[in-house]
C-alpha cells in the first residue's frame, strides 16, 4: 500500500493512548465501517524483544486500529477534552503467521462486523509489505467517561 503523506490522519485524534502504549502512528483510511493504520516499529518500543515486535504488540496494534473505527464518534470535536475507556472484551479467533522486526512499517486493516451500543465485533489483519502477520476477530468495549 502506497502511503500518501498529505492524506495521513493523526491517530491521537481518535485514541486516548499515548507513549509508551501508543501502537499506531497514522490513520491512512477511515470510515464508519473500516480503518487502515500504519505503525513504524522502533527499537525502544516496549513490545520489542530481540529485534522483533512480539505477539502482545501486534495484538495491541490491532486493538488500537479497531478501536479507532468506533472511537472516532467520541472525538468528532478535537477541541473537546473527551475521555474514553476501552478494552478488549474477547478475542474470538486469532492466527499469528510472523513477527515483524524493528524498522518495519506495518499496515493494519480492520472492518466492523457488528456493533451493539458500545460493543463492537471487528475483523482485522496486519501486514508487513504483502506478508500477512496476524489475523483476528476482536470484540471491543468503548465508552465515554463522564467527569
Amino acid at each position: 500500500m502506497e502511503i500518501k503523506e498529505d492524506h495521513l490522519i493523526n491517530i491521537h485524534n481518535f485514541l486516548p493512548h499515548r507513549e509508551p502504549m501508543l501502537m499506531a502512528d497514522y490513520i491512512l483510511e477511515l470510515t464508519k465501517e473500516k480503518v487502515v493504520t500504519s505503525f513504524e516499529i522502533k527499537d525502544d518500543n516496549i513490545f520489542v524483544h530481540n529485534g522483533e515486535f512480539v505477539e502482545a504488540g501486534l495484538i495491541e496494534n490491532l486493538a488500537q486500529t479497531c478501536s479507532s473505527i468506533h472511537g472516532q464518534s467520541f472525538f468528532e470535536n478535537p477541541e473537546a477534552d473527551t475521555k474514553v475507556i476501552g478494552f478488549i472484551t474477547n478475542i474470538k479467533k486469532i492466527e499469528l503467521f510472523a513477527l515483524p522486526k524493528t524498522g518495519d512499517k506495518i499496515i493494519s486493516k480492520a472492518s466492523m462486523i457488528s456493533q451493539y451500543e458500545n460493543i463492537c465485533h471487528i475483523f482485522c489483519e496486519t501486514f508487513n509489505n504483502d506478508e500477512l502477520l496476524i489475523r483476528a476477530e476482536i470484540n471491543l468495549f468503548i465508552q465515554e467517561v463522564k467527569s
